[in-house]
């Protein structure tokens, strides 16, 4: 895959010839052998010390330049997966087709779909900088790992015995000119609830919602984003009032860790008396029209672009949902908690507890919900998880909870943060923002497989992750690569 010319000539120490390289291999969680089989083709051109390990984590060592063999070994860390998101109607197939990169002005972005400069930017960097044989450095002990966006599974498996690294830092941040050293921890909790079927003559409508903004279930959790499957619940429960219907099927969102855009509901209509069919539908779809406009207007600040569409699927005999399982679904949807929980008393504007419904999908017997889980704090994770469990438990279902992490807590030492803080104040006259984030970062497993380690995270500007509209910042790219060198050549003082 060619480079468009102008990100060729933008180019800085083959950064971006290195991301497009990467853009081209199809990389969602899950989907990481071919990406992994890159990393130690890379790492044997290039005579690195390498593992990979059966999770496909892939780990290179590059050895301290003359000069810098007694300087303490410094880690460079991201992921190599991404969050695979596209535009419903592109043909995008992420199993078998890269990423296609536009450049407009400044920015990159990918056609129809998610960019995955979130975490391909990381490894970009850590290519060019192990490629480098121009800077100076110490021991470099680059940890690229699988499966972060669905649970940090990667980090998990790691092994990190043979490493040395004294200082960390993870390439996972999205805004330059903050130093991040705390994130929360997660889980995704499970809940499944048992459904019974009946089959019934009528008319089959499907309600979809669309255009909602979606993102980071981390990142934009404090946003005011709306979740389009929780607003599908409320139109259900506010039509339940309005009018007699059954529920056939209902869907939203892809991944644990975005915010749905989009979901759909399949209705069931059926006539009485003199009554007919289309008297009925005619009457529902007034109905839905009335609660979605009064929706509409609510959110017309934080979701302007949000849209809905009636559609009539026919008639015939359908396995609707039974009434009673119908009515547990509706509860459960309706009133599991959703969005910010907690707000940081500690850190002013900090998201310190949330809650985001990713996966949503009512199965032939089984309707599933998962929920992606954050806090600061284990124990309001674990509240937060017992009250889901609580609730599928009292109606009759299951629960079960996958894809835990552990929260990166604040070192109030950290010889790294400062040594940066120093370079960049130099660099550009200005403090550098120390922050904690929300979204959850593999520098907790990590820290507790090496304890002690010093720990911060950058990284580029970037908007939209996990969403289509993301886009990365070709200057701040560079820049903070720039940074990057600096930290790496200049030694660090305790």
């Amino acid at each position: 895959m060619r480079m468009e010319k102008n990100l060729e000539i933008q180019d800085y120490k083959r950064i971006f010839h290195y991301f497009q390289e990467i853009s081209a291999i199809p990389r969602g969680s899950g989907n990481e052998e071919e990406i992994s089989e890159y990393l130690v083709s890379f790492a044997k051109e290039h005579h690195l010390e390498y593992t990979q390990d059966e999770a496909n984590n892939v780990i290179m060592i590059k050895e301290a330049t003359s000069g810098y063999e007694n300087e303490p070994a410094i880690i460079l860390q991201g992921h190599m997966d991404m969050v695979c998101e596209k535009r419903k109607e592109h043909t995008h197939d992420f199993l078998k087709d890269g990423i296609k990169i536009i450049v407009e002005g400044d920015y990159l972005r990918a056609d129809g779909t998610t960019l995955g400069a979130d975490n391909g930017i990381a490894v970009a960097y850590i290519l060019a900088l192990l490629s480098d044989e121009t800077l100076p450095h110490p021991r470099l002990e680059a940890i690229i790992t699988t499966d972060e966006e669905v649970g940090m599974n990667g980090a998990k498996a790691l092994d990190l015995s043979k490493l040395h690294g004294k200082y960390m830092i993870n390439l996972d941040s999205e805004e330059e000119g903050y130093l991040l050293c705390s994130c929360a921890g997660g889980l995704t909790g499970t809940s499944t609830l048992p459904v019974k079927r009946v089959s019934e003559y009528g008319k089959k409508i499907r309600i979809s919602i669309g255009g909602l903004l979606g993102g980071h279930s981390g990142i934009d959790i404090g946003n005011n984003r709306s979740n389009a499957t929780k607003l599908i619940g409320r139109l259900l429960f506010e039509l339940r009032e309005r009018e007699a219907y059954g529920l056939i099927h209902l869907q939203g969102g892809y991944k644990d860790n975005v915010i749905p855009r989009e979901a759909e509901a399949e209705i069931f209509l059926s006539a009485s008396g003199e009554q007919s069919l289309t008297d009925v539908y005619l009457r529902f779809e007034q109905a839905i029209e009335d609660i979605m406009q009064s929706i509409q207007k609510e959110l017309s600040g934080s979701e302007p672009e949000l849209n809905w569409k009636i559609e009539d699927m026919g008639e015939d005999t359908y396995d609707i949902i039974h009434s009673v399982s119908f009515e547990k679904i509706l509860f459960f949807l309706v009133h599991m908690p959703y969005g910010v929980q907690v707000m940081s008393s500690n850190v002013e504007g900090l998201v310190e507890s949330s809650i985001n419904l990713g996966i949503t999908q009512i199965e032939e017997d089984k309707a599933v919900f998962c929920n992606s889980i954050r806090s600061s704090f284990s124990s309001y994770k674990k509240n937060l998880s017992d009250r889901l469990n609580y609730m599928a438990s009292f109606l009759g279902g299951d629960y079960f909870v996958r894809a835990e992490y552990p929260a990166w807590e604040f070192k109030k030492d950290s010889p790294l943060r400062e040594h940066i803080q120093k370079i960049y104040q130099r660099l550009y006259g200005k403090q550098m923002k120390v922050e904690a984030i929300h979204a959850g970062l593999e520098c907790g497993i990590i820290y507790e497989k090496l304890p002690g380690v010093d720990i911060v995270s950058i990284g580029p500007d970037m908007t939209g992750v996990h969403t289509i509209e993301e886009k990365l910042s070709i200057s701040s790219t560079i820049r903070v690569y720039q940074l990057l060198e600096m930290i790496i050549m200049e030694k660090i003082e305790e």
